[in-house]
Parts: C-alpha cells; sequence; structure tokens
C-alpha cells in the first residue's frame, strides 16, 4: 500500500465517476501522444490504456515509478521518472495531449513551465485546485483577475470542465478541485510582442496588488506614455484588459 506523501502533495483520484467524466472530456484516440503529468496509483493511467496502446507519464515518486514498471510493459507505458518542472515536453515531439492531476503546490509554477512548450501541444487537461481555475478564467476587474490569467489567456483558449468535491480523492483535500482545458492559441491568434518584455510589465503591474498603475508601472511609463495610451495611471493592475498590456508593450518595443 502506497502511503500518499505531503511533499510531493499527493491525493490520489477514487472517485470513479471523476475518472469516467476526465477521461471522456480527453477523449484520447490511437496514434495520439498522451502524456500523464504525476500518475500516481494509476486512477487515469489505467482507463487510459484501455483506449490507448502506449501512455507516456512523467512522475518524481521513485516508489510510484517503481510500482508502475511492475503494473505495465515499458511498449505500453514510457516512465520520465523526474520532476515534471524541468521535463522537457518538446522531446516527445509535437501535437502533444497532456493530461493530469496536478500536486497542488507545484500546479502555478509547473503551469507557467508548461506555457514555454505551446508550440509543441494540441491540449491540455488538468484537475487543479477550483481556486487556481478561479484565477486561470478570471474577467478584469475582478479579485481573481492576476498575473496568471494574463499570461495564460495571452497563448490559451480555456475551458472550465467541472468541478470536483474533496471526497474524490484519498486523502481528502481541504480545498475543492476544478478540471480544466487549455487548447494553444494559433500564431494568428496572438499578438506578436517581445514575450520577455510582455511577462515583465504584467510582473510588475501585479507586484503590489493595492497600488496605482503610477506607482507599479511608473519606472516603465512616464505620465506622457500614459496619456499617450489612454490608460488611466489611477487604475489599479486587475483593471487592464489583457490587450491593454499588450499595448503597454507594443508601446515600449517602439521606444
Amino acid at each position: 500500500m502506497h502511503t500518499p506523501r505531503k511533499r510531493f502533495g499527493q491525493n490520489f483520484l477514487i472517485d470513479d465517476g471523476i475518472i469516467h467524466a476526465i477521461v471522456h472530456a480527453v477523449q484520447p484516440r490511437a496514434g495520439e501522444t498522451v502524456i500523464e503529468i504525476g500518475p500516481g496509483l494509476g486512477a487515469l493511467t489505467r482507463p487510459l490504456l484501455e483506449r490507448l496502446p502506449h501512455l507516456h507519464v512523467v512522475e518524481l515518486d521513485r516508489d510510484i515509478v517503481a510500482r508502475l514498471q511492475k503494473t505495465w510493459p515499458a511498449e505500453r507505458l514510457s516512465i520520465h521518472s523526474g520532476d515534471a518542472l524541468k521535463f522537457d515536453f518538446a522531446q516527445l515531439g509535437r501535437e502533444l495531449r497532456v493530461i493530469g492531476n496536478l500536486p497542488y503546490n507545484i500546479s502555478t509554477p509547473l503551469l507557467f513551465h508548461l506555457m514555454d512548450f505551446a508550440p509543441h501541444i494540441r491540449d491540455m487537461t488538468f484537475m487543479l485546485q477550483k481556486e487556481v481555475v478561479e484565477r486561470m478564467v478570471a474577467e478584469p476587474g475582478t479579485n481573481d483577475y492576476g498575473r496568471l490569467t494574463i499570461m495564460l489567456q495571452r497563448r490559451f483558449h480555456l475551458e472550465w470542465l467541472l468541478d470536483v468535491p474533496p471526497t474524490a480523492f484519498n486523502p481528502p483535500p481541504k480545498v475543492d478541485s476544478a478540471v480544466v482545458r487549455l487548447i494553444p492559441k494559433t500564431p494568428d491568434e496572438i499578438v506578436a510582442l517581445d514575450d520577455a518584455l510582455f511577462a515583465r510589465v504584467v510582473q510588475a503591474a501585479f507586484s503590489q496588488r493595492r497600488k496605482t498603475l503610477k506607482n507599479t508601472l511608473g519606472s516603465l511609463l512616464p505620465p506622457a506614455d500614459f496619456a499617450a495610451l489612454h490608460i488611466d495611471a489611477g487604475l489599479r493592475a486587475e483593471a487592464l484588459p489583457l490587450a491593454d498590456y499588450e499595448r503597454i508593450t507594443r508601446h515600449l518595443m517602439q521606444r
């Protein structure tokens, strides 16, 4: 029997109805490259392998890796033993379909890591803390709207698929969960920008949420620039839609 490890943020999915709903939402087909992050005790791995001749998994816990190796032969299951935060997803090709019940303690950094591989990904379907999904799909002017929202919405179409109660897991987490799908936008749908500069602008704007843009972006934009962009420097970061952050970045690029 495997004891869930707190340091790995392990909460194992045990609700058959939820498992079926996730696999049904993904609709995996033979010939597709499907990667599961954090397979754990195989709650999703098993039904995925009922539909697929081969599956890739990324798993950090060596005890679980050993268990997976005993359960499935290498020709059915390719096990990448290591940290998903450092894993090079590009090595597995293009049109990747990524799925997982993500450890909640690394979900945000993992989403940022996967953003770098967006050109290689067809879609991603993840179980996350509901609070994180609320931030991902948030609208401007709300408390949930922030850096994560803007960075993800620039690169992906997001779809909230279903809510999952704590009772669906062992041990039950202290929070509600939700399943979300991310589909990378095509190059035509993404405003061409200096991505590093865009990330810097967004990070600076949200560095002190309670302060106005005049304070957080003042070192990048003098008052005349705010006026030229028709942006009120007295607003807070969460008031601006994605398009305004893209306009600010374009303006800075033209200097």
